[in-house]
This record gives C-alpha cells, structure tokens and sequence, in this order.
C-alpha cells in the first residue's frame, strides 16, 4: 500500500470484517442499537463458520513469518498504527458514542489511551533468563509466541480493550483475530481495518457477527489462546469450551469493587473523585467503586456533600455538551438494572438520589445512591454495571475488611486515609488484583491488572500480560556431550 494510502482517513460509513487484509461482507447482516435514541446503526457483517474457517487459516499461514520478525519491525509497525489512530480520532471518537453512548468527552478520552497503550505494551523487552551458565553449559529460559489469538472485546470499552488485546499479540510475534461485542461492533472493525494498512495479510483480523461467533472461537481447533473480557457466567462458559483443545486462556470478568473511606480524609477533596470514580461511563466498568464503606464518624456529612455533587453531573445523550451520564449500553442491560432497582421497594430500602427509571426514548437511567443498605441486600451483593451505588457504614477496620473481601469478586479495591501507612496496612489485607491506595481505576499499560477469586485468571497488560501470550521455552545449552 501506498504510504499515501495509509495516511488516507477512514470511512466510518460502512463496515466490513477483515480476513487476510481484505474487506469482505456476508450474506446476512446485522446492526447496532443506538441506546441513546433506540435507532439502528449501519448494517454489520454476520460471520459464518466459513469465514472463521477462512480467517483461521490466514493467521495461521501469516504466523510463520509474522513470529520470525523482530521486536524492532513489530515495534515500527505498531507505532506506525499508534499515529493513525490518532490520526482519525475524532471518526472514532464519534462513532465510539454513535454505538456505546458514552459521552463524547469519555469517548475521546478511551481513543486517546489506545495509542498511549499501543507504544507503551509495545516498550518492553521480553526477557531470556539465564538459569545456569558454566563452561561447558548453559540453561535458559526464553518467550516464544503461541500462535494464533481470539480477542473478545466486551462493550463497555470496545476501543481500549481491543487494543489491549491486538497490541501483546502481535507484539510477542503472533497473529490475532477480534470478536467484538455484537452491541458494538462498529470501532472494532474500523481499528482493524485500519490496522491491514501497517500488518501483513493474516496478523490481524476481525469477524464481526450475532451471538453464535464466540462459540466458534473457542471451538475452533486452529485457535491456540483466547483473550476474553466480560460476565463471569461468560467467562466460565469460554474456559469451558477452550478446555476441549486445551486453549490458553486469560479472562477479565467481573467486578464489585469494595471502596473504604477512613475518618481522616479531607471530604471536599475528594468528594468529586468518589464520585466520577464511581459513576464513570454510566458505572459500567469492571474497575468501578461500587461498595463505598465510609467511616460513621464523618458518614454523615460525607454523603451529603456526595449526593450534592453527583446532582450536578448531567444525564443525556452523549453528543450533547457537558454530559456525564450518557444511556447504559444496551435494552438487555437496562432491563437487568430495572430489575435490580425493583429490590429497593422489595427489600425497603432508602434511595435518597434517584431510586427509579423512567422510561423515555433511550436506556437512561439516572444516578442513583442507597443509604446504608445491608450488606445481603441485592444492590450490595450484585455487580450492577448501572448507575446505583450503596454507601455503607463502618467503625471496625476488621469488619470492614471482611465485608469488602466476603464476595466471589476480587478485581479492584482502595483505600482512602491521609495515614498512609494506616491505608497500606489495608490495602495488604484486600483481597484484589489491584488494590489503590487515595486512587481507584488507575491503569497504565505498563502495569498488569486482573482479578483474584471469580474475577478472572491470568493478567492483561505489562510484562506479565505480555508473557501470557507466549510459551515459556527452557533450552539446556551443552558444548560438549
């Protein structure tokens, strides 16, 4: 391709899978929902196992040149892909709320930090660790590439995760072949589509289709790893039916993230953070707070002054100015948050923001916060991925650290004191992946992040995540035998 041609802008009118570099359709087609206005988007592609047969057999052909390539070229090529993104990122940006809802100012944000993520992934170096070295002999461990990767992106963070996918595969020398979320569809094959102006034919691909193309991923024998984010009940399904060719597997699943406010914080400072930490993107990230326990001592007050300041945040579609809480994503999640809602009349509990769902054009919901419930109450107990939070109380460092560990979650967790080593003595005892200390939901491409207990196996990201995409070779180097 022409490097004029690289440089050309995408066309986010209409979308294609892409198998082998090239744009193909299918038969039958689909389309998006639009949650903000309940309107169909473009028309997608419904893969076939044909296409997964032929997509399959591409990867696997580029793969034995691909994983002969160096570090440097694969570096080039995706810092070459970084540029572009950036260079159509307000197509992406659009079309990212166009089919998430998400504010645009969020949206713009999550392109952005896809090309943060696609040079810093691709800035390690993958290790060979000497074991043992003698005169006559030497033992050491290196990292080869698996094979062929399948990508299923969730769609709360369509854009970001993919990345986070594509870019550790094809980094560490393998081919890779996207699934994204048949709610939204339509960045996952633009960023692959662009990504055939940098890659060979066959490294990355993408199949878009309706709820029966992830079975065929997982069940497909050419298919040596998968990466998967979503629901736990998904997620052991996937491990499930990977276990039949031994597949490797890495899942991010869900979360309900256990957030401890000591009497020691300075509550206007961060009042706003709690709040935006815990009501980003409608709540509809794994990493969110969604237990807040907050010392009794200042209980009061603080959920006063948090209740002011989530008022202020504006509910509406996300094209519109200043808005923060854009339409959850999809119709099947507003009705499982309607559910949810309807277990604070059964269960009598005190929302003293919001509390109902009114219906209207779009998935809205406005914000909404539950005054110390009990701890077996649904609201608690449950990851909502909508916008209801419960505020619980709290006295004794013990008891709040059992409640926060006693889920089958561990994902994220933090702790907020100006005794920081108060806090750190905390976090030690939490029960997480990643733990934050007077922070929540920082992520950086260089650190690795993943959940303990039933919020996943294995680790995205930093050089552990990078390391989940390859085999481990021990080789016995002897001179002489």
């Amino acid at each position: 391709m022409a490097a004029s041609d690289k440089n050309s802008p995408l066309d986010f009118t209409t979308f294609h899978n892409v198998i082998n570099n090239e744009l193909t359709s299918t038969a039958a087609t689909r389309h998006g929902i639009n949650p903000a206005t309940a309107e169909p988007n473009p028309e997608v592609p419904v893969a076939t196992q044909e296409d997964m047969d032929k997509a399959v057999a591409a990867a696997r052909a580029a793969f034995k040149t691909w994983s002969k390539t160096s570090f440097e070229e694969r570096r080039a090529a995706l810092h070459a892909y970084a540029n572009a993104i950036e260079a159509n990122l307000d197509g992406f940006a659009k079309t990212l709320t166009m089919e998430q809802g998400k504010p645009l100012t969020q949206s713009t944000t999550e392109v952005g930090m896809a090309s943060t993520w696609i040079r810093g992934l691709s800035s390690f170096e993958i290790p060979t660790n000497v074991i043992e070295e003698t005169e006559d002999r030497k033992i050491i461990q290196r990292y080869t590439p698996m094979g062929v990767a399948g990508a299923i992106v969730p769609w709360n963070f369509p854009v970001l995760l993919a990345i986070g996918k594509i870019v550790p595969a094809v980094y560490t020398g393998n081919t890779i072949i996207v699934k994204p979320s048949p709610f939204t569809p339509y960045c996952g094959l633009k960023l692959v589509e662009l990504a055939a102006r940098f890659f060979p034919p066959g490294v990355v691909q993408c199949l878009s289709g309706d709820e029966s193309l992830g079975p065929l991923f997982t069940d497909h024998p050419g298919i040596d790893k998968i990466s998967f984010t979503g629901s736990i009940a998904t997620g052991k399904r996937v491990m499930a039916s990977c276990a039949k060719t031994l597949k490797r597997v890495t899942l991010e699943l869900g979360g309900n993230d256990p957030c401890i406010i000591c009497e020691d914080v300075d509550i206007d400072a961060i009042i706003p953070k709690i709040g935006i930490l815990s009501y980003l993107c409608s709540s509809q990230i794994c990493m969110m707070i969604k237990r807040l326990y907050v010392h009794e001592k200042i209980y009061d007050q603080f959920f006063e002054k948090l209740i002011a300041f989530v008022k202020t945040l504006k509910v509406g579609d996300g094209t519109e100015a200043d808005v923060f809480f854009g339409p959850v994503q999809n119709k099947m999640q507003f009705e499982k948050a309607k559910d949810l809602f309807n277990s604070i009349s059964t269960e009598n509990l005190k929302a003293v923001l919001g509390g109902t769902i009114e219906e209207s054009k779009g998935y809205f919901i406005h914000p909404t916060i539950i005054q110390n419930p009990p701890e077996n109450s649904r609201v608690v107990q449950e990851e909502p991925f909508a916008p209801i939070l419960p505020v619980m109380k709290w006295s004794d460092e013990n008891d709040v650290l059992e409640k926060a560990n006693a889920l089958e979650t561990g994902l994220g967790a933090s702790v907020w004191s100006k005794d920081f080593d108060r806090a750190t003595r905390i976090a030690d005892q939490l029960e997480s992946g990643v733990v934050w200390v007077n922070s929540h939901f920082d992520v950086a491409p260089n650190a690795p992040f993943g959940g303990h207990k039933q919020s996943g196996v294995g680790v995205e990201w930093g050089l552990s995540g990078l390391l989940g995409y390859c085999n481990s070779q021990t080789q016995w180097l002897k001179k002489s035998f």
